[in-house]
């Protein structure tokens, strides 16, 4: 099949859960003898252009360079190449990108759409933007094809709100056991520090995570990675709650530098509230390192029992003083967590995307999607968050419950 994947920054994988979900799964469609497309956004002073990387074929296209304009700038142009370079099928990331579906279907391109999280949540859009979030996802739901969800929270997110089908397609967790070299680089001891790694958002909670740790007792110090090109006032928030035990590196783009940082962790403090399963928190778990989350949904569907969950920085700081006073249960839980990440394999997830590929180029979709009108009063869904949400249901529980979620190989329900 020739399949094209667009919405992201493309490959290679350097930015967030999108870009990494097109290299693995592309790549591995592209192993599997398919044509993959991978559509690219140039930025600002990059020189190089590959035209392939790990057997994709590249297509660099330009964006706006505006926060609110970047995303769908670039997949408009995306999808103008892609109508006039047909393929068999297109998976298009970010539901942002809605708007533009109406081009594939015109030119009888199969499209499945992969809906990400709750946007319209992120308080960097401001009110416009999570208008313009909430009308997307409704235009998802009704030009899709198909629609895809990586975690059992979105998939019941939009079966509760649109009464629409989704088909559960997860991240992988690769399994991480590096050296410790590049920790001596940093001046870090393996299993003598804390870790963050978030773009510096305030649904990320990096704020939460800093000022817990200031309050806490902690020895060993809470070392920070990320940053973001939009929030320089909340950057600077994050960096005035911090104490002389904080250490902020930055974005880190050394990719074995980073895994060293993973899996020689004594405990990883991650705060996204908003979206599906993160790419970075199950690099955590395959790392095998105990998990402290924000209590949200997604997080505990992915650590289940290995985790330890917080809403507020008081929360923060008890779970560092606790993880700190009893080593051996920190221990256990990492290896606990590392069981949990073999639910989460790239083999598995790209066969899921083959399939529902095969299945958008075969015609096999409803002929009829739903409207993309919002169903009534679905409160338990929309609450705000924090709240200590139950745990995602079981593959029995769903189907004994009646669930829509369209499962694929790489699902897990």
């Amino acid at each position: 099949m020739r399949i094209a994947m667009v919405g992201t920054r493309g490959v290679p994988a350097r930015y967030g859960g999108f870009e990494t979900a097109v290299e693995e799964v592309g790549r591995r469609l592209a192993d599997r003898g398919h044509r993959v497309v991978a559509y690219c956004r140039t930025m600002p002073g990059q020189d190089e252009r590959p035209e392939r990387h790990l057997g994709m074929e590249l297509v660099h296209l330009p964006a706006a360079r505006k926060r609110s304009l970047e995303t769908l700038s670039h997949s408009a142009l995306s999808v103008a190449h892609l109508v006039a370079h047909r393929t068999d099928a297109a998976f298009v990331f970010n539901a942002a990108n809605a708007p533009l579906l109406p081009a594939l279907r015109a030119a009888r391109i199969p499209v499945a759409t992969h809906v990400d999280g709750l946007e319209w949540k992120r308080a960097k859009w401001g009110a416009t933007g999570q208008r313009y979030y909430r009308m997307a996802e409704s235009l998802a739901v009704r030009w899709s094809d198909a629609l895809i969800a990586d975690a059992q929270g979105i998939a019941d997110y939009y079966r509760s709100e649109f009464g629409a089908p989704t088909t559960l397609l997860t991240y992988g967790a690769p399994t991480i056991d590096p050296g410790t070299d590049k920790l001596a680089e940093l001046g870090l001891t393996p299993g003598d520090f804390h870790l963050a790694v978030a773009r510096f958002e305030p649904e990320n909670h990096v704020d939460v995570i800093v000022e817990g740790y200031r309050r806490s007792r902690g020895t060993k110090p809470l070392v920070v990675v990320g940053s973001a090109p939009y929030s320089d006032a909340y950057t600077r928030r994050v960096h005035r709650l911090a104490d002389d035990r904080v250490r902020f590196l930055g974005g880190v783009w050394d990719q074995e530098q980073l895994d060293q940082l993973y899996a020689h962790a004594f405990t990883y403090l991650h705060g996204h509230s908003v979206g599906g399963t993160n790419p970075s928190l199950l690099r955590a778990i395959g790392a095998g390192t105990a998990v402290l989350a924000y209590d949200v949904e997604f997080n505990r569907e992915v650590v289940e029992d290995s985790g330890r969950f917080f809403v507020s920085p008081a929360d923060v700081a008890a779970l560092v003083d606790g993880a700190e006073a009893d080593p051996d249960q920190v221990r256990g839980r990492g290896v606990r967590a590392r069981e949990l990440a073999k639910n989460y394999d790239w083999d598995d997830v790209a066969a899921g995307y083959e399939r529902l590929a095969l299945r958008l180029a075969g015609r096999h979709v409803p002929k009829r999607r739903p409207s993309g009108r919002r169903l009534p009063a679905p409160l338990s869904i929309l609450a705000p968050v924090p709240l200590p949400l139950p745990r995602a249901a079981t593959r029995d529980e769903a189907t004994a419950a009646g669930s829509d979620v369209i499962p694929f190989p790489g699902a897990r329900q």
